[in-house]
């Protein structure tokens, strides 16, 4: 009979038996009664850097923030070593423990969605929020000192209108697959083993990824139907990464090194104004066409952008590099649509995820730009935001977070 992780660890929730049974050995725990081979649909878990920032843009997206409801720092340092294990299992196409088997008067370790699914490229990315190392003037997990500078609290931008339920979180995780149930199975599993330590302050789906890490491959398009990420960072550049993702050692926070920085923010979009709106006005919004996705001035999609010929309100002006000092961030968001908002409006628009080295150097200046003279402002809202500290990747028996609780 295969193991069951209730048996190992006991009734108590994520209560593990022993601190140092977490990492390499709960793999082995949920690989148990599963030999098989590695599918070339996995993405590897360990390595410098999480994935799911540099690597190739999935299809879909689950998105999830967290709020730690315990004060016990040693229950939420076991509950990072678990979340650890399932993510290796998830990613690698296994389930976390037994979904099927084990003891019958008990629920499943894992909850079964996923079973015969491959991996579908699945990628699990941690961020630890501002609120993780201080609440309410509280020091709750004894990390206030290993904040880092770069996480600030955002400032309010021109036109937010953030709705509070939508914004914020201890702990975030995205989870990109090429299938969304994949996705799904390893956000409802997480929050499952987290039950009693965290739980679920928010979450976004999302699909057709509006930006992508591969720029040789065909630019996706946003729900306005224009291309986007033309100029994004590529997984393939080394030093650009470097410079304007990947956080370093001499930055201020040791532990931080190798990781980077993500702001989400979901933006509302007036997809029934802008459909209303001549091609011409779109196009000027943009500052590009709409079909070869080509900058006014220019003749292809990837010809350099003649600043001096777009309109001074244009977004790609506004937000291209040239026009901000050099700075870049590497995009990687998603469309959603969640129903209706009730008056007969598709609730719809992109939910925006960037990554960068410092966000005060990067995002802040880069959106209060955007959000006091961009043209677009008339079709978009934004009602949701966070921003979390990503931390390196994981070594083979360590665990998410393990620099920022040593």
């Amino acid at each position: 009979m295969e193991l069951s992780r209730r048996r190992l660890f006991g009734y108590s929730g994520v209560t593990l038996a022993a601190g140092a049974a977490a990492g390499a050995g709960l793999v082995s725990v949920a690989h148990a009664g599963d030999d098989r081979p590695a599918d070339e649909e996995a993405v590897p878990f360990y390595g410098a850097h999480q994935a799911g920032i540099a690597t190739p843009v999935q299809d879909r997206l689950h998105f999830a923030a967290f709020d730690v409801v315990t004060d016990d720092r040693n229950r939420l340092i076991r509950m990072l070593k678990e979340w650890t294990a399932s993510a290796a299992a998830f990613t690698g196409g296994h389930p976390y423990g037994s979904a099927a088997g084990g003891l019958g008067d008990s629920p499943p370790d894992d909850t079964g969605e996923a079973l015969g699914l491959p991996p579908a490229r699945l990628t699990l990315t941690i961020g630890f929020g501002p609120t993780l190392f201080e609440k309410d003037g509280k020091d709750r997990f004894g990390l206030k000192a290993k904040r880092p500078a770069a996480l600030i609290d955002l400032p309010h931008f021109a036109g937010d209108n953030l709705d509070p339920a939508r914004t914020g979180g201890d702990i975030c995780v995205q989870a990109c697959a090429d299938d969304p149930q994949v996705a799904v199975h390893a956000i409802r599993n997480l929050a499952r083993i987290g039950f009693g330590v965290v739980s679920v302050r928010w979450s976004q789906l999302g699909f057709g990824k509006t930006s992508s890490t591969t720029p040789d491959k065909q630019t996706p398009r946003n729900m306005f139907g224009f291309k986007d990420g033309t100029r994004n960072i590529a997984g393939t550049e080394a030093k650009a990464l470097d410079q304007h993702v990947w956080a370093s050692g001499s930055d201020g926070a040791a532990w931080m090194a190798g990781g980077s920085y993500v702001v989400a923010r979901r933006i509302r979009m007036h997809i029934e104004t802008w459909d209303r709106t001549s091609l011409q006005e779109q196009q000027d919004i943009f500052g590009r066409t709409k079909g070869e996705g080509n900058a006014y001035g220019a003749k292809s999609e990837h010809d350099p952008v003649p600043l001096g010929k777009l309109p001074a309100t244009s977004h790609v002006r506004l937000a291209h590099p040239d026009s901000n000092g050099g700075v870049r961030i590497l995009r990687r968001g998603y469309s959603f649509t969640d129903g209706t908002d009730g008056l007969g409006r598709l609730d719809a628009g992109l939910f925006f995820i960037a990554y960068q080295r410092d966000p005060r150097k990067q995002f802040v200046p880069l959106q209060n730009k955007l959000a006091g003279n961009d043209a677009m402002n008339e079709y978009v809202q934004h009602v949701g935001s966070g921003i979390w500290a990503c931390p390196p990747g994981v070594r083979k028996g360590g665990y998410w977070g393990e620099g920022l609780f040593t």
